[in-house]
């Protein structure tokens, strides 16, 4: 593959240092980041002192499962005839060609965590994509990167409609708890097996339970849709009676259980607050929530939840959050770094590292100012903007 040097660049590379005037050498992954030299390349790019960082990273979407500007026909993100779907896989509904991917790349987004919606107490399977591609299993960057559970507001009322269960809070709990009760013992089983095979029967296999394994075994986090201050505190609970590692998914009420929050030492993928209290459980959205959180210390995300908010405007989120008192350097992070810390991602993306993936984008200003504007994009080492 062909190296590429851009040069006379202003560098953020989001793992602490800043280079004034700095080179970026790479292929399809960073040979050298740091202060300006002269290496040998196929392509030489001189960005003017133009802001060169990581590309942005939408740690909590549906891009591809709801495509743009179809009906039916292209929602492939809520398989709603079983409230309880661990089986399902992200990258069996994703379409590479939806203009949400292109989207994406214009904004300088290169990575989105992307998976099922919120119809059921558990969705499926999220995966983490590259946003450059025609065929997703040369995307994806990790595959299951979490299971989805949903609490709340929704799981209720699309179950309600169909006159079935859950049509309540403990409702929802109940199904999800009796899922992971009986992924424990299937795996209990499966090890009883394996260690002695002559004394101990190979359990039925089941789909549904097999896909929880890596929760059990703490491989992948489990991203849970709440909303609400005591949907929070059930995830959390959630987390502490299976002793299963999750993230806090949206955290509108975040301010209310913000000191549980930062005892817990939960991830937040904080978001859609662009948008409409269209619900009872977003009437307390407000962009104070990225400040009050991100300063306790808590690791937050910035997402946009797409199509909630389209994925172009994960930057606007960014500097809105800004504008509302959060600091820069951590919202910056929370599309760069701390979204794919909290992803489990960050040993191939979020920051310019030798070693890393070769995903860079170019700014004419950091991307966290409205006036800034994305001129180039590469993932893998490829130009695709």
């Amino acid at each position: 593959m062909k190296k590429t040097l851009i040069k006379n660049a202003k560098i953020y590379t989001m793992s602490g240092d800043v280079f004034e005037n700095g080179s970026v050498l790479f292929d399809d992954k960073i040979l050298y980041v740091g202060e300006e030299s002269n290496f040998e390349a196929d392509e030489v790019i001189d960005v003017n002192g133009k802001i060169v960082m990581p590309g942005l990273i939408d740690a909590h979407c549906h891009v591809g499962m709801f495509e743009d500007s179809l009906g039916f026909e292209g929602d492939d993100g809520n398989e709603d005839s079983d409230p309880i779907t661990p089986h399902l896989r992200a990258i069996d509904g994703i379409n590479p060609f939806d203009r949400g991917f292109s989207e994406a790349r214009e904004a300088g987004v290169t990575t989105v965590v992307t998976g099922p919606g919120s119809a059921n107490p558990v969705g499926g399977q999220f995966a983490a994509v590259k946003t450059a591609g025609i065929c997703i299993d040369d995307m994806i960057v990790k595959s299951p990167a979490a299971m989805k559970f949903a609490l709340g507001e929704n799981p209720k009322c699309v179950y309600n409609e169909k006159d079935e269960a859950p049509v309540t809070r403990m409702g929802t709990m109940a199904l999800i708890r009796e899922l992971l009760i009986k992924s424990q013992n299937y795996m209990q089983q499966l090890d009883e097996w394996e260690d002695d095979s002559d004394n101990n029967d190979k359990p039925e296999f089941d789909m549904k339970l097999e896909a929880m394994i890596p929760v059990l075994k703490k491989e992948i986090p489990v991203k849970i849709h709440a909303h609400r201050a005591d949907d929070i505190c059930s995830a959390l609970r959630l987390k502490k009676e299976f002793d299963i590692d999750v993230t806090i998914e949206h955290c509108s009420d975040g301010d209310a259980v913000s000191s549980v929050l930062e005892r817990e030492k939960v991830p937040v993928m904080l978001g859609p607050t662009l948008s409409d209290r269209s619900k009872p459980e977003l009437k307390n959205l407000t962009f104070a929530t990225y400040k009050n959180l991100s300063d306790r210390g808590i690791d937050v995300a910035i997402i946009t939840d797409h199509p909630e908010i389209t994925i172009g405007n994960l930057p606007l989120c960014a500097v809105m959050a800004v504008k509302h008192g959060m600091d820069e350097k951590k919202a910056l992070e929370a599309v760069t770094i701390t979204a794919a810390k909290n992803c489990r991602i960050e040993d191939r993306v979020g920051s310019l590292k030798e070693g890393k993936d070769a995903d860079i984008a170019v700014f004419t200003d950091l991307p966290t100012r409205f006036d800034s504007e994305c001129e180039m994009v590469f993932i893998d080492g490829n130009r695709v903007k």
